[in-house]
């Protein structure tokens, strides 16, 4: 029996990804929000990378915010057609109250 990576090997991004998305972000009409969190999060995967010298934590922010620049277009489509989502179910109705 031979060794398989639980997730399939991927390629890292392009290094200027990160400036492409952060360009992306300012251009979003969620801009004031997105763009600090962000920043936020490069922030951190670069501290994180400087401390280990491993860039998987920066390959994972732009992965992340990849996948929420790819997605916001459905995702708004979504709240345009008016899809309700208020019929939801308490989680004390699904599990019961904690004792």
């Amino acid at each position: 029996m031979s060794a398989q990576p639980v997730q399939p090997h991927q390629l890292p991004p392009a290094p200027a990804a990160a400036a492409k998305f952060r360009t992306r972000i300012v251009r979003h009409d969620a801009a004031d929000r997105w763009l600090p969190a962000f920043d936020r999060d490069w922030a951190a995967a670069l501290e994180e990378s400087r401390a280990t010298y491993d860039l998987t934590a920066l390959h994972e922010v732009v992965r992340e915010w990849q996948g929420r620049l790819d997605t916001a277009p459905a995702v708004a489509a979504l709240i345009a057609s008016g899809f309700e989502d208020t019929d939801t179910v308490a989680l004390e109705d699904v599990i019961g109250t904690r004792r």
